[in-house]
Order: C-alpha cells, then structure tokens, then sequence
C-alpha cells in the first residue's frame, strides 16, 4: 500500500500583489472601454497575492514562444530541485533511494524531459524510472499523485519522486484584451511541490483509491490556444454550472466502487479554480459554504497555480489545517481540468 511519507512546496521570489496587477492592467487597457466591465474579477477571485519567477517589469515587453520557454526550463528546474531537496529531507530518505520519478507540468516544453533535467543537478541513480507528464492542466497534481502511488504500488519497499511545477503567470500575453486572458491574469501563479511515495511503509497517510471521469463533448470547457507569441487560456463559464449540476454523482459513483459513501469522507481537498469553483464544489460535496477551508486559504495567498496547487493545499491541510489533527479518518482529494476531467485521490490515515 503506498503512503504520502512527505511533502513540500516551493514558490519564485517576485510577489504579485493582486491590487497592483489589477491597476497595471487597467493602466494597460485604458483605451479600451471594455476593461472596465472585466475588472472585477481582480476583486472576485478572493486572491491577495501570487508569485512569478519574473519581475512584473518583463511583463512589460514583447516576448517569443522560445523566449518563454527558454525561462521555464530554467526557472521550472530550479523550483523542482528545491521541492524535492526539502520533501526527501522531510521524509528522510536520501536522493539516491528514489527509484521512480513522476514529474507533472502543462506549462512548458521539456525534451529532455524536467525529470532529466533534474538528475544532472541532483544524485539520483542512473536506474531510476522515470515518467513525465504532460497535457493535464489544473487536474495534474492529482493525477500525479495517484500514477505516483500506483508505481509504488506496483515495486514494493520503493520510493517514488513527485514532482509538480507550473509556471502560468509566465504566459501572460499583454496585448490581447479578452475575457479568458483577463481572468488568467487575475487567477494564475507560479509554483512547484513534490511529494514522497513509499510502499512497505507505515508512515504518512495511505493512498486508497484513485479514479477519474471525463465528461462527454466537452474539450472546449479549459484549456491552452497555442499561438505565435505564447499559451492563451481556455476558459468556460459552464465550469461551475457541470460542477455544481454534475459532480455529486460522479462522486458517489466514484466513492461507491470502494464501498464509501460522502459521509464517511471526514474532509475534501480540492484545487481551487476560483471562489465559483469552490462555492460549486461544496454545494456538491453537500458540505457547508465555507468548508473547504484549506484550498480557500492556499487560493488567497498563492492563488491558481494550475495542477500544482492541490499539493499545496494538500500540504497546508497536513502542516495546519483539516489534517493536522487526528480526527479524520478519510480524505477525498479532487481536482478538474482539461478533458474536461475530474480526478480523485483517496486517502485514509
């Protein structure tokens, strides 16, 4: 059965502090008589700040696909060397005992792969498996973990590696006024997590179960619009009607394959999309307005950081929040993105 020995976040060091990026944009936009119906979202979203691996003054000038790129193979690489140093740490294992490593990331091109990457700054061993995941968006943090627990599932007494990183704040396109753009700018952040995964162990919660759906004819709900200059978001207003109208079933059905039913879950910890999202999701977990305290808080202070923040949130759960203390007995761990795709992880202390 494979556990969570450890995890660990990182974040880049420029603060993106939401009041100032709203009047940035506005200043941006001031010719256009359309930003001012789009600016309330700065307020909606319930963010106080984020982080870029950028100085907000390079948003400033025009920037190339390959330029882009070029500072996510750096900066993504540097945020997962130091998630992982600090989660090994944690779970007191040492680099050299990993065995498989499972890195998740929709915001930048690799080849080789960040894994690779990695193991030219890091000791890892020249046998280590290694699985680079690409393409999930916002539901690839959970995703991760489950392919993650899987793998040490499958090698009994091993250690598995995830590692999560985005860099959204970095697409940033600053001449394109559109609904989609102007909500990214207000939502999305950089960061990185990494997570440990030991089978033959008895430390840490266990990894129950894992499972997704994909909802039927909707690709166009989330996504990226590849263009010459950069990644343009892909958003649908529909993403809080099919969670709220739609999710509860999933759910259950999901939970009822392992003989649960949502009461018996103690705790939900879920990517934060936005407040709508979450306002969604409790409706559907039939929890109270509010429960979801955890992802709240991680979306106030690091904002959308796409499929990393669940492990944020999944970290502050057990650093502080609904984990740190030993009345639960079961977690669902829940996150949606393109596909359009639920993703679940199970967990049980």
């Amino acid at each position: 059965m494979a556990r969570l020995a450890s995890i660990a976040t990182a974040v880049p060091p420029f603060v993106l502090e939401q009041q100032d990026i709203a009047a940035r944009v506005r200043a941006q936009f001031s010719q256009s008589s359309v930003v001012e119906r789009l600016m309330p979202v700065f307020a909606n979203t319930g963010i106080e700040r984020r982080y870029s691996c950028v100085p907000v003054e390079w948003y400033y000038e025009p920037h190339t696909w390959r330029d882009r790129n070029t500072i996510y193979l750096q900066h993504a690489t540097n945020l997962l060397e130091r998630a992982a140093t600090d989660a090994l740490a944690r779970a007191g294992r040492s680099v050299d005992a990993v065995d498989a490593i499972v890195v998740v990331s929709t915001t930048g091109i690799a080849t080789p792969s960040l894994d690779a990457l990695l193991m030219e700054r890091l000791p890892f061993k020249r046998t280590v498996r290694r699985l680079p995941i690409f393409g999930l968006g916002c539901m690839g943090g959970a995703v991760g973990l489950a392919r993650a627990a899987t793998m040490a599932d499958a090698f009994p007494g091993s250690t598995v590696l995830l590692l999560v990183v985005e860099l959204c704040a970095l697409w940033f396109r600053r001449d394109e006024l559109t609904k989609s753009n102007i909500v990214a700018t207000a939502l999305f952040g950089d960061g990185a997590a990494a997570a440990v995964l030991t089978s033959g162990d008895d430390r840490g919660p266990a990894v129950m179960g894992s499972g997704e759906y994909t909802f039927p004819g909707t690709l166009d709900v989330m996504g990226w619009d590849v263009a010459d200059d950069g990644l343009s978001a892909i958003f649908s207003r529909d993403i809080p009607h099919l969670v709220e109208h739609e999710l509860r079933a999933i759910v259950d059905a999901y939970l009822a394959e392992d003989g649960l039913a949502r009461a018996q879950i103690d705790h939900y910890l879920s990517h934060p999309g936005g407040t709508k999202v979450l306002d969604a999701l409790e409706s559907a977990f039939g929890v109270p307005a509010g429960s979801l305290q955890d992802s709240r808080a991680v979306l106030t202070a690091y904002g959308n950081m796409s499929s990393v923040t669940v492990l944020f949130v999944l970290e502050r759960a057990l650093r502080e929040g609904a984990l740190s203390r030993g009345d639960w007995r079961r977690a669902l761990v829940s996150a949606m993105g393109p596909g359009f795709t639920a993703a679940f992880v199970t967990l049980e202390r």
